[in-house]
């Protein structure tokens, strides 16, 4: 059950927090060794504590809603599917937009309703965007510390009919940007409404990265780069696709199967040039290249396509957010 988010939004609000609070808090692991379907892994107090449950619940059969979509004139409505998964008990899913991020609307109250509008919207929950999580849920970061949790929200965002979501957020991120909504704010660089529409138009490439699953464990290649304090650098490359660069220093990625496969995913949607991952796939995979080993990705862009997403020019650029991961994770911390 996704809990309804209605935004509230402060006119200013300011957080500074250590580096160092940030970097003790990133290499800390109280996890402890745990035997589960014949394989080692390292789990956390509160990932025991719901191993417990499931075991003693014992598996629950679920109903995951896929989404199929018509539209009829003005409205548009999703028609349901089924899927059947195998999970433990779930937990609440993270909500969008519910940290503490302040921004100065330039409108009273087109913009904020705009985005409350679509958040409550019917057909906006069924596609729950994991590219909308990334930036701006404080539950979302809360999701990641634990690797059974963060694998039921990403059981819950590859549940939906990514074709027809694609088309969606895209449309929407058309109407997000339109001088009635939230045009003006977008222009001036308001940090929630870019967020919001670089989550929308990356929707597709971040959709099929993030369901990847490691073959050898079949577990989800994102829940393992979150969930792995040792090798942090992984994580970077979820945020190619919201026109983030990936940092020039600090510690390497593992060169493995899902990095492989996730550089594929984001080369493939840089066809079209008017998606941020054009810009940020090129010196991304020359960046791999030039520690996995030559050719180990292809480090050219493929032929351009004609774009039938927003037609809009690229936003602003928010550098300064999502590539300093340290710097967002301590945000959080507050």
């Amino acid at each position: 059950m996704i809990a309804d988010t209605v935004l509230v939004f402060p006119r200013s609000s300011t957080t500074t927090v250590p580096a160092a609070l940030a970097a003790e808090t990133l290499l800390r692991d109280d996890r402890m060794p745990v035997k589960v379907n014949g394989q080692w892994m390292f789990l956390s107090q509160d990932e025991m504590v719901e191993l417990r449950k499931r075991n003693d619940i014992g598996t629950a059969v679920t109903t995951a809603p896929g989404t199929a979509g018509e539209t009829k004139g003005d409205a548009t409505t999703v028609t349901p599917t089924t899927k059947t998964t195998r999970t433990a008990a779930s937990s609440p899913l993270p909500s969008f937009f519910d940290s503490s991020l302040a921004s100065n609307f330039s409108n009273d109250s087109a913009c904020p309703a705009f985005i409350n509008s679509f958040l409550t919207n019917p057909t906006f929950k069924q596609c729950y965007p994991f590219s909308l999580l990334l930036q701006g849920s404080r539950s979302f970061f809360q999701a990641e510390k634990s690797l059974v949790s963060i694998t039921q929200v990403l059981d819950a965002t590859c549940a939906a009919n990514a074709t027809f979501c694609t088309s969606y957020l895209n449309r929407l991120a058309t109407n997000l940007t339109d001088a009635a909504n939230c045009g003006a704010d977008y222009k001036l660089g308001n940090s929630i409404v870019v967020q919001a529409y670089d989550g929308m138009i990356g929707y597709q490439p971040l959709y099929a990265a993030s369901c990847l699953t490691d073959p050898d464990t079949g577990a989800y290649c994102f829940a393992n780069a979150i969930t792995n304090l040792t090798t942090t650098a992984n994580v970077y490359f979820y945020y190619l696709p919201l026109n983030s660069s990936l940092p020039t220093s600090g510690s390497e990625p593992s060169c493995n199967w899902c990095l492989k496969q996730t550089m594929a995913v984001y080369r493939s949607a840089a066809a079209d040039r008017k998606k941020p991952i054009a810009s940020t796939y090129l010196s991304a995979a020359q960046q791999v290249d030039t520690i996995c080993g030559p050719a180990f990705v292809n480090d050219t862009l493929p032929a351009a396509i004609v774009s039938n997403a927003a037609s809009l020019a690229k936003g602003p650029s928010l550098h300064w957010l999502a590539p300093a991961l340290l710097i967002s994770v301590a945000a959080y911390l507050i």
